[in-house]
């Protein structure tokens, strides 16, 4: 919503003492503004690696934890893509979302292979989705400086293998996802 002109003007005449009672009280609404507010500010930014970490221990321990279906794999995926998406959104960190899913969908594919191998009505949902994340991160690759392609070449070919030989096959033929990265 934009603000009228007017508003703007005498919103800026204000005292400086009560435009930041007002602030603090709008920015206190908006948690992820507090949290990215916090981070850069307190945290300067230097916890980036900690967060980071996190997350990818998060991933370790939700993909070795025992699923006995695609959906209830693609839940927990959906869940710490989320987690993924929340810490882009504080940090503004481009290179760990792709590092991150990157690590996720390695995860879920060597935990549960026995779910994973064969595609099913019961995976194709779970299939779609990884194929859909994969093409989203090969993306977000092209945008990368060329520098940061080393760090990610071997992650990348293992998924890229993965999504080709694993129940995503179908949908990674049909979206022409490269069989080889670079």
């Amino acid at each position: 919503m934009a603000l009228p002109d007017s508003l703007k003007k005498a919103i800026l005449q204000m005292p400086g003492k009560e435009k930041d009672k007002l602030l603090l009280r709008l920015i206190n609404k908006d948690k992820n503004l507090v949290d990215r507010l916090h981070f850069e500010l307190i945290e300067d930014g230097s916890t980036l690696p900690e967060r980071r970490e996190a997350i990818r221990s998060r991933i370790a321990k939700v993909a070795q934890m025992s699923q006995h279906s695609p959906g209830w794999i693609m839940m927990d995926m959906r869940s710490l893509s989320g987690d993924i998406t929340h810490h882009v959104k504080i940090t503004k960190d481009k290179y760990g979302e792709i590092e991150l899913n990157i690590a996720l969908l390695n995860d879920f594919f060597e935990n549960h292979p026995k779910q994973l191998t064969n595609y099913t009505s019961r995976s194709d949902k779970c299939a779609l989705y990884i194929t859909k994340k994969t093409q989203t991160i090969l993306k977000q690759l092209a945008k990368l400086d060329e520098d940061y392609y080393v760090d990610f070449a071997e992650s990348v070919e293992k998924l890229l293998q993965y999504v080709h030989s694993m129940c995503s096959q179908h949908y990674a033929r049909q979206m022409e996802l490269p069989r080889e990265w670079n």
